[in-house]
C-alpha cells in the first residue's frame, strides 16, 4: 500500500496566492508576508465556499435572462427584430457567416455554462469530500481559471458582430437588455473562479484519508 502524499499544510508550509512560492509561515495564526513578492499569506481563504456558491448561484440566475432576453436589436430595410444569443447564432449561420456563428455559440453559450457546471462540481466535491480524482479536479480548476482570463472574449465577439453588421448601409444593430445580464454572468463567473480556494480539494482528500485510517 502506497503512503499518502504529504501536503504543504501538513508540512507546515503555506503557498503564496500571487507568485505560488511555498514559504514557512511566521506564526500559526498570522502567516505573515511572502518573502518573494510581499503579498500577505493565507493558509486558506476565509469563507471561500460561501462566497463562491453565492457568486455561482447569482451567475446562474443571470444566465437565464441573458439567453432569454434580446442582446441585439437588428434593423433591416425598416423592419426591427430583436435577437437573443441563439437567435443571433442562427442569423449568422443562415447569412453564411458560420465560423462567426460558431465562435458566438462557443464563447457566449457553451463557455459560461461550462464554467458554471465546473465550479458547481468542484464545490460539491469539496463539501461532500468525494474521494479520488483530486489531480483531475485541480486541472479542471486551472482550466476554468485560465478560461476566465479570456471571458471578455464573449463581449468582444458581440461587439465585433455589431460592428460587422453596421458596415452594411441597409442594416443597423443596437444592444438589447440581455447584454447587461450577459455581462453580469461574465463578471460573476470570473469572481467565482477567483474566490474558490483550490487547496480545499486536497483538504477534503486528507479528511477522507483520515476517516479511512
Amino acid at each position: 500500500m502506497t503512503a499518502a502524499a504529504l501536503t504543504a499544510a501538513q508540512a507546515g508550509l503555506v503557498s503564496c496566492e500571487t507568485c505560488r512560492l511555498l514559504a514557512r509561515p511566521a506564526h500559526a495564526d498570522h502567516p505573515g508576508f511572502c518573502p518573494r513578492c510581499g503579498e500577505q499569506l493565507e493558509f486558506r481563504r476565509a469563507g471561500s465556499l460561501q462566497y463562491t456558491w453565492a457568486l455561482v448561484i447569482a451567475a446562474a440566475i443571470c444566465y437565464i435572462p441573458a439567453n432569454m432576453l434580446p442582446v441585439m436589436v437588428t434593423t433591416a430595410f425598416g423592419a426591427t427584430e430583436p435577437d437573443t444569443i441563439m437567435g443571433g447564432v442562427v442569423f449568422l449561420y443562415t447569412s453564411g457567416s458560420w465560423p462567426l456563428a460558431l465562435i458566438v455559440l462557443v464563447a457566449s453559450v457553451m463557455v459560461p455554462l461550462g464554467k458554471l457546471i465546473a465550479l458547481a462540481y468542484l464545490l460539491i466535491t469539496v463539501q461532500r469530500g468525494v474521494p479520488g480524482g483530486n489531480r483531475e479536479r485541480a486541472r479542471l480548476y486551472r482550466m476554468v481559471e485560465f478560461i476566465g482570463r479570456w471571458s471578455m472574449l464573449d463581449v468582444f465577439v458581440d461587439t465585433f458582430t455589431v460592428a460587422l453588421v453596421q458596415l452594411s448601409p441597409l442594416m443597423s444593430v443596437a444592444p438589447g437588455p440581455g447584454v447587461l445580464f450577459f455581462a453580469a454572468v461574465v463578471v460573476l463567473t470570473m469572481l467565482a473562479a477567483d474566490s474558490f480556494d483550490p487547496r480545499l480539494l486536497w483538504d477534503a482528500a486528507s479528511r477522507e484519508e483520515s476517516r479511512r485510517d
